[in-house]
């Protein structure tokens, strides 16, 4: 009896755990009746009858992450290098991902794998660095294409790492070495060309200076001279005429003709000190023609 019971009870709880069922937020799920499609059933809680129907595939409805592990490609240069990544991708249509494909994961890490090869062998070694986006942009397309029929939409597609081989690698550090030691010369001979284009520079500006200088100079020189020789002219013509007004004063004549007996004795008087003998003139008379001479002299002025 007691095992009629317990038998009774476990078809019982077989039965009620196969004929309702909770869809969870973040999933579809498909029911098949006779093994053929029935529904597919949307989150929340659903009847199913048990030995009829069954729950035949459950599918993630969030976005999945998926990654692509790393192949050898070959670039357009011929140059080997190991690529992976990582595709994201999300269940749109619940039919199509269960009876579309049979496991459209898998799938789309292959497809992946085999666009990323087509890529990279479109571009030079430089441009898988240089790419990157325009790359991922490809891959994605290519996938979307692909993957229409399954139910599923591929999101984004990220490349992880572009590893060269170690050779290769080590010929791209010494020509990155050799580009730095170009520009260090080229920087180097830069500045010094520029050096001595700005002494030249230098030179010529202060030789031009120095010769403006000079220039100026016997310009001034030349103006002083002859400013000079006006001043000293007007001064030797107002000399004249002041002595000429002088003489045509009364008293005048006799006033000349002393100021130049008294300049006449002065100069002698020191020719006379310093020499060491005495000098008188051979007569007497010469003194006296030298004033008369003086005097024609002043009466000259005075007519004139």
């Amino acid at each position: 009896m007691w095992t009629a019971l317990l038998l009774v009870l476990a078809v019982a709880v077989f039965v009620v755990y196969n004929t309702f069922i909770i869809v969870e937020m973040r999933e579809k799920v498909i029911v098949e009746r006779f093994g053929k499609y029935h529904d597919t059933l949307e989150p929340g809680f659903h009847f199913i009858i048990p030995f009829v129907d069954r729950v035949a595939y459950r599918h993630e409805t969030r976005e999945q992450v998926l990654d692509v592990p790393h192949q050898k490609c070959i670039t357009k240069d011929n140059i080997e290098v190991e690529v992976d990544g990582i595709v994201y991708l999300k269940v749109m249509d619940a039919y199509k991902a269960s009876y579309g494909i049979n496991d459209y994961r898998l799938a789309a890490v292959n497809l992946a794998q085999t666009t990323m090869r087509s890529e990279v062998g479109k571009i030079t070694l430089d441009d898988t660095f240089s790419e990157r986006d325009a790359m991922n942009e490809a891959i994605v397309e290519e996938l979307d294409k692909a993957s229409d029929p399954w139910g599923v939409k591929v999101m984004r597609y990220e490349l992880k790492d572009i590893q060269p081989s170690q050779d290769i690698v080590l010929t791209m550090e010494q020509q990155m070495e050799a580009e730095r030691d170009k520009r260090a010369e080229i920087t180097k001979s830069s500045g010094e060309r520029d050096a001595q284009i700005n002494t030249s520079e230098g030179e010529r500006e202060a030789s031009i200076l120095m010769s403006e200088g000079r220039r100026q100079q016997r310009i001034n020189e030349a103006e002083g001279e002859a400013r000079e020789t006006a001043l000293l002219a007007e001064a030797s013509a107002n000399g004249i005429e002041r002595v000429a007004n002088a003489i045509s004063q009364p008293g005048g004549s006799l006033a000349v003709k002393m100021r130049l007996t008294e300049q006449f004795i002065d100069r002698l008087g020191k020719v006379v000190d310093g020499a060491n003998v005495s000098v008188l003139p051979m007569e007497a008379a010469n003194l006296k023609s030298f004033f008369e001479g003086a005097s024609e002299v002043t009466d000259s002025v005075r007519n004139a």
